[in-house]
């Protein structure tokens, strides 16, 4: 990684200085670590927990929405958070001018394990959690469980992304096409 490109990580996805400092070691300090920071993992998993909220979320509403069983409803909000979560990364990724199918491919390799933890995670904490699976859009235990079963996706999912980006996998995937 080179001092252009931390400083572009910098610019356009880092708010702390922690964070560049973080970067800007790995990018310049680091080269033959296999670390990752833990400001790094967080941006990734902020990253991919947006997409999966926004699937999520769209998803039980739909399916609340038009009276649908349980199944059905989970099974639209993992497809639509996994579709999200990958047109976010894919967005980017086409923004450095590369073609759809390398962007498809880059955003497979960069999300895939981060968006099923978090699904993993996020669907489990509502299914044990009493009566969450049959609450309304107009109970407040739909929202306080889908809060805090992303809250808990985040806290799991970050580690893993941290481990996988330190190996060169996962988001690390992704930095090479930002310019």
């Amino acid at each position: 990684m080179d001092h252009e490109h931390a400083i572009h990580e910098h610019t356009e996805h880092t708010h702390t200085a922690q964070a560049h400092t973080a970067h800007a070691h790995r990018a310049h300090g680091a080269h033959g670590s296999t670390g990752a920071s833990w400001a790094m993992a967080a941006q990734a998993t902020l990253h991919c927990l947006t997409g999966c909220a926004v699937g999520e979320v769209l998803g039980m509403v739909v399916g609340t929405a038009f009276g649908w069983g349980n199944l059905p409803t989970t099974l639209l909000a993992i497809v639509l958070a996994f579709f999200f979560g990958y047109a976010l990364t894919m967005r980017g990724v086409l923004r450095a001018g590369v073609d759809f199918r390398t962007a498809l491919r880059v955003a497979l390799a960069a999300d895939t394990v981060s968006i099923a933890v978090m699904e993993l995670i996020d669907n489990g904490t509502i299914l044990v959690w009493p009566a969450a699976m049959d609450a309304q859009l107009d109970d407040a235990l739909f929202w306080i469980s889908l809060a805090v079963s992303l809250v808990l996706a985040f806290i799991v999912t970050t580690p893993v992304n941290k481990w996988t980006i330190g190996r060169g996998k996962g988001h690390a995937v992704v930095h090479r096409y930002h310019h």
